[in-house]
C-alpha cells in the first residue's frame, strides 16, 4: 500500500514537467521588431526587449534553441500558417477573430492602450473630438480595429506598415494622433528626444474587449497541440519561480500581467 501511494505521489509531482515536453530542437518565433519596449532592435542590429526576453526564457524551459524570425505585423498570421515560424511572440492580444485563425497560449501580460496628441491638444479619444483628424494606427493591429469600430464618422484612421512611421508622421505634424499601446508610446516615443512634445491624451480610458481580448498571448497554429501545452508549462513555471517578475521589473514601473 506505501508503494502504491508513493507511485501515486511521484507521478503528481511529474506533471508539471511533463508540460515541459517538446521534442523540437529549435522554437522560431515570429517578431515585428518595431515595438519596444516589447520588441526593438539594438543599434548593432540586436533584438531586445521583454517578450525576447520572456521568449528566450521559455525557450530555456523548453532546452531549445530560440530562433527569431523578423515578420511585419499585419502578415504575422499568414506566416505562421505559411510555417516561416513555430509561434508568434511580438504583442499580439487574444481576441475572437484571431482565435478563429490560430491558437493562444495563457496570457503573458495585459495591455492598455493610448491617444497619443502633441503637449497641449485638447484631443481626446472621443469621435466628436477626432472629427476631421488624421489618426495613426499600426497596420492591422487591435488599435486600427478599434478607430475603425468607433471612431467611423468624419476621422481620418491612418494605418501604417511599422510602428516607428507612425512615430514619424505625428511628430512631423502629418498626424494629429496616435492610438497605440500605452508601455509602447512610452517607451518607443514619449521617452525619447522626438516625443518630448507630446504626451498621452486626457479622456475616458480606452477599452472594448471584443477588440483587445483578454490580453497578450503567444500564438501557434491550429492542433499544435504539443507546442502549446509546452509554452503554457513554460509560461506558468516562469510566472512560479520569479524569473517573469524579474524580467517585468527590467521594463515596466508597474504590473504588466495585471488580473
Amino acid at each position: 500500500m506505501k508503494i502504491k501511494t508513493l507511485l501515486v505521489a511521484l507521478c503528481a509531482t511529474s506533471i508539471p514537467f511533463a508540460a515541459f515536453a517538446y521534442d523540437g530542437k529549435e522554437l522560431k518565433f515570429g517578431v515585428d521588431s518595431a515595438y519596444p519596449p516589447f520588441e526593438s532592435k539594438t543599434p548593432s542590429g540586436d533584438l531586445v526587449g521583454f517578450d525576447i526576453d520572456l521568449g528566450n526564457a521559455i525557450c530555456a524551459k523548453l532546452k531549445v534553441k530560440c530562433v527569431w524570425v523578423e515578420n511585419s505585423f499585419d502578415g504575422m498570421i499568414p506566416a505562421l500558417q505559411a510555417r516561416k515560424f513555430d509561434a508568434i511572440n511580438s504583442s499580439m492580444s487574444q481576441t475572437g477573430k484571431r482565435a478563429k485563425a490560430i491558437d493562444f497560449s495563457h496570457k503573458i501580460y495585459a495591455n492598455f492602450e493610448a491617444l497619443v496628441v502633441r503637449r497641449g491638444s485638447a484631443l481626446v479619444a472621443m469621435p466628436e473630438s477626432l472629427n476631421g483628424k488624421h489618426i495613426g494606427v499600426l497596420q492591422g493591429s487591435t488599435q486600427e480595429a478599434y478607430a475603425r469600430k468607433h471612431w467611423t464618422n468624419g476621422v481620418d484612421i491612418v494605418p501604417y506598415p511599422s510602428q516607428d512611421q507612425v512615430w514619424n508622421d505625428l511628430a512631423d505634424g502629418r498626424l494629429d494622433a496616435a492610438l497605440v499601446s500605452g508601455p509602447t508610446a512610452e517607451s518607443g516615443f514619449l521617452n525619447t528626444a522626438q516625443g518630448h512634445d507630446f504626451g498621452f491624451a486626457r479622456g475616458p480610458a480606452i477599452k472594448d474587449e471584443s477588440i483587445f481580448g483578454p490580453g497578450v498571448s503567444i500564438g501557434v497554429r491550429k492542433g499544435d497541440r504539443a507546442l502549446l501545452e509546452a509554452i503554457n508549462g513554460a509560461i506558468d513555471s516562469l510566472r512560479k519561480d520569479g524569473t517573469y517578475d524579474r524580467i517585468a521589473k527590467k521594463y515596466f514601473t508597474f504590473d504588466i500581467y495585471g488580473g
